[in-house]
């Protein structure tokens, strides 16, 4: 009796973490027009990049991965760059939209990696 309590109990919070997560909402940029606060933004890097993100602050835009919607936001950032980042490249940043820039919270930038969204190589024998 108290191992199903234990095991209901936890499959309630695996539930609960799935569906609420971290309380900040996944957008791409099609979808981020008219949300305020906090939100993760999803999207692949459309050129130029201009800035250097420590001195100043970087800018570049971001487009649906997908590229199934024309839209496009600009996103300032400050802080570290990942190795990986470069015009293509899909990332994620967190941040708000102030006046139709998105800026994100210094330190947020992730790179996704290539390799894991890339179809599985056959070899011909």
């Amino acid at each position: 009796m108290i191992a199903l309590s234990v095991a209901a109990a936890l499959a309630v919070f695996i539930v609960y973490t799935a569906l609420a997560g971290n309380g900040i909402a996944q957008l791409t940029p099609s979808q981020l027009a008219g949300h305020t606060g906090d939100v993760t933004l999803v999207g692949a890097v459309v050129g130029p990049v201009r800035g250097d993100a420590h001195t100043t602050p970087m800018r570049f835009a971001l487009e649906d991965v997908q590229g199934s919607s024309p839209a496009r936001v600009q996103v300032s950032y400050r802080g570290s760059v990942p190795d990986l980042f470069k015009v293509g490249r899909h990332i994620v940043v967190e941040g708000t939209l102030r006046d139709g820039v998105f800026v994100a919270k210094p330190g947020s930038l992730v790179t996704k990696c290539p390799s894991k969204y890339a179809p599985a190589k056959t070899t011909q024998t």
